[in-house]
């Protein structure tokens, strides 16, 4: 797939068709000078718990990765926390309230959206939510239920980074880190 910055060819300052490579993770514009660098998106991602000892899965109801599973969370939105944007991400696709977001991990992830490859910085949070058993699925997801931390397969995860943060969380889990 082609590198983002080259479907950018007018300079977002100025609109000169002069805006050029500067190097891998920028473009400079000739005319006015401005540098466009393309750095990650900030993304969270919530981990919630029960007392049985499960976790709460989503199944994606949009591509990228439509049909697999995933975890609740979504894209920061401008102005917003990251802590604040799992909160809001929680409540629009499971109708939980978040009482607590403690940062777990980072992982990279590159998110393929409308053709276009999006690098994230997908941040990990174990929240605990009010009332868990009453969820309801909605924004873009197709169902959520509660699987078993020990039986889940990473491999029923979509996403890159979501794959990975379960293998992780299974280890911590089973190590009683968190």
């Amino acid at each position: 797939m082609r590198h983002p910055l080259s479907l950018f060819n007018f300079c977002p300052k100025c609109g000169s068709n002069a805006f050029v490579e500067n190097d891998f993770k920028s473009k400079r514009c000739k005319d006015c000078g401005f540098i466009y660098y393309f750095n990650p998106l900030a993304a969270t991602v919530a981990i919630i718990t029960n007392n049985k000892g499960e976790i709460l899965v989503a199944t994606r109801s949009k591509e990228p990765a439509k049909g697999t599973l995933d975890l609740p969370g979504g894209f920061c939105d401008s102005y917003e926390t990251a802590e604040e944007g799992v909160a809001r991400e929680v409540l629009e696709e499971t109708g939980l309230k978040v009482t607590s977001a403690k940062y777990l991990f980072t992982i990279p992830n590159i998110y393929n959206y409308s053709g276009m490859e999006l690098h994230t910085m997908d941040m990990f949070f174990r929240c605990e939510v009010e009332n868990c058993e009453t969820t309801t699925a909605d924004d873009d997801v197709a169902c959520l239920h509660w699987a078993s931390i020990e039986e889940l397969d990473c491999n029923d995860f979509g996403l890159q980074s979501i794959r990975k943060s379960i293998s992780m969380f299974k280890k911590l889990y089973k190590n009683n880190m968190l």
